[in-house]
């Protein structure tokens, strides 16, 4: 039976694959048709079939405090000739002299087809799943799984996290241009252009009236008409007067404006203040701010951190829940190792053990691999470091020897032929948190094993292989992606956070060369900061996850956008981290 039914779902997945492929292919020659100047390929999404949705950007475009006003162009793909409508603008704008003085004013970028398989499949507006994305803006319910319009969450996120001063929608219909009245100051010279766009009318009515990603409204108009007029029509649209940045990128500056500890400090507030099970996602939450208390030299978070694990320390509750062993509990004991380090208190040693003493069977031999892997590739976090940390605790070597044998067995059961981890046997993806959990992991290890260690070695060329294939898949906003070999699948927050901690750890520490990554941390700073607002809410954070069935269900995993403690503790751990390396080049 299980036979039967793997085929029919190889036989119902194939015509999908098939479409897919196909349709990528006719995006990618469309879009290498528009890519003119110093634009460049980046995908902001992924449809239900699996056509990738490209964006054709510069890099200038990417740099936030870029003082020129940044245009975006979006065509759903109803729009008639798309090689016209988008292709030829573009190509007046970077190539025309008419165009000379716009270029020093203004980028211009462009999401050329943003519903492809309609498009493709000569569909118009309609998508190939049952929706029709442009009509659905703001859109509703989960990013990115949504199984009728993922394209417009994709698209409107994108918009959110990047931030234009203008975005043109081109659709086909008598010529017009049509612009919202909203209130908002900066479309004051657009206003003079065309009648008003009521609410509900599709993206350009939405987007001054609200928030994408919680970063601020965005200017918006739509252009109606024919498409060999619309370069006429964008001069006309760039001569009015507008000029940047608008609400979204004014707060994503403010973002960016901010050090590694005001951002810390903002974290703080609202994650790592309880304890209630032993787990990791608290647990780093109080290691976080164990670390900031100690970069601005203020005891009060290590004493409300020790209050808040004291009925651990009283024996009041077990760390390690009677009948239950879970990978998650053992990473949880990461805060009485470091509660042990930084007060040097025999208790939080002891306490450690518990998690670490896992390790041995009932005659005290070494087990194959520690309980509670269930073959995930995050069990190479969820237990290596806490055995490594109970080893330099007590002298044990047995725990590092176990925190060895247990990476070797995990890299047998998940390490791909590329360099990266499936997140289990189940399906070969590389996910990006799965990812995100071994980069940490071992670079916790790393921090802990001593240079004798003979652990170390073996260790660390696994750490450095692992980042060496990683660092391939960062794309040019400098994230990683929830599939870090899927760039058109979204841009994961935590395995961004998790893989540049591990980066700075290891320049800071010594066993990474610094002009190699370097420039790895530069690009993925930004990002990191951009997506953090000063309430401590968060953009993308994938949900939990355990082991998936396929590709799609890794797709499909909701991205958070809000408050969320597991992203909260990954950007505590990382902006103590920054924190902690540039004030170590302050001081050289």
């Amino acid at each position: 039976m299980k036979r039967s039914i793997t085929w029919i779902g190889l036989v119902l997945l194939v015509p999908s694959l098939v479409w897919a492929g196909e349709a990528n292919t006719k995006i990618g020659k469309l879009v290498e048709g528009m890519r003119v100047g110093p634009l460049k390929r980046l995908d902001i999404g992924v449809t239900r079939k699996g056509t990738s949705i490209p964006a054709l950007v510069t890099d200038e475009d990417l740099v936030l405090g870029s003082t020129k006003t940044r245009v975006l162009l979006v065509n759903f793909g109803g729009a008639s000739n798309p090689e016209v409508s988008v292709g030829s603008t573009l190509e007046w704008f970077y190539k025309s002299r008419e165009a000379a003085g716009f270029r020093k004013r203004f980028l211009l970028s462009a999401v050329p087809v943003v519903n492809p398989d309609g498009w493709s499949a000569g569909r118009g507006d309609r998508n190939l799943s049952g929706g029709t994305p442009s009509k659905v803006f703001p859109p509703e319910g989960t990013a990115y799984g949504d199984p009728k319009n993922p394209e417009a969450h994709y698209l409107w996120r994108w918009i959110g996290i990047s931030a234009p001063d203008l975005v043109i929608e081109i659709v086909d219909g008598r010529p017009s241009l049509s612009v919202p009245r909203t209130g908002l100051v900066a479309m004051k010279p657009l206003l003079q252009l065309g009648p008003d766009l009521k609410p509900g009318d599709g993206l350009a009515a939405a987007l001054p009236r609200h928030s994408p990603c919680g970063t601020g409204p965005v200017p918006a108009l739509r252009l109606r008409g024919d498409p060999g007029q619309v370069p006429a029509r964008l001069a006309k649209i760039l001569g009015s007067g507008f000029v940047g940045p608008s609400p979204a990128r004014r707060e994503l500056q403010k973002r960016l404006d901010r050090t590694p500890i005001q951002i810390a400090g903002q974290l703080a507030k609202r994650y790592g203040h309880q304890l209630g099970t032993v787990a990791y996602i608290p647990a780093l939450a109080l290691v976080g701010r164990i670390r900031l208390g100690k970069l601005i030299d203020d005891p009060s978070h290590l004493a409300d951190v020790e209050r808040i694990v004291r009925p651990y320390v009283e024996g009041k509750k077990p760390t390690v829940p009677p009948g239950r062993i879970f990978g998650s509990n053992h990473s949880g004991h990461l805060i009485f190792s470091e509660l042990a380090r930084v007060t040097g208190k025999p208790i939080y040693r002891k306490l450690a053990k518990n998690a670490a003493d896992l390790a041995f069977d009932k005659r005290g031999q070494l087990r194959e691999a520690m309980p509670g892997h269930v073959e995930m590739s995050d069990s190479v976090f969820m237990a290596c470091p806490i055995l490594v940390e109970t080893g330099a605790l007590t002298g044990n070597r047995q725990y590092t020897r176990m925190a060895l044998r247990h990476m070797t067995f995990m890299l047998k059961t998940n390490l791909r032929s590329d360099g990266l981890h499936a997140h289990s046997p189940l399906d070969p993806a590389p996910w990006g948190r799965g990812n995100g959990f071994p980069a940490l992991g071992l670079a916790w290890c790393l921090s802990h094993l001593k240079e004798s260690a003979p652990e170390r070695k073996p260790i660390l060329a696994a750490h450095r292989a692992h980042l060496a294939a990683l660092v391939k898949h960062q794309d040019l906003t400098g994230t990683w992606h929830q599939v870090v070999n899927h760039p058109g699948s979204y841009r994961e927050f935590t395995s961004t956070c998790m893989i540049t901690y591990s980066i700075i750890r290891g320049i800071r520490r010594g066993w990474l060369d610094r002009k190699r990554f370097g420039p790895v941390v530069d690009r993925a700073w930004p990002a990191i900061k951009s997506r953090i607002a000063a309430d401590a809410t968060l953009v993308d954070v994938c949900t939990g996850t355990g082991k998936q069935k396929d590709l799609r269900a890794y797709l499909d995993r909701p991205a958070i956008l809000g408050l969320d403690d597991r992203g909260g503790a990954m950007a505590l751990l990382v902006t103590t981290e920054m924190a902690a390396w540039q004030r170590d080049q302050k001081t050289r």
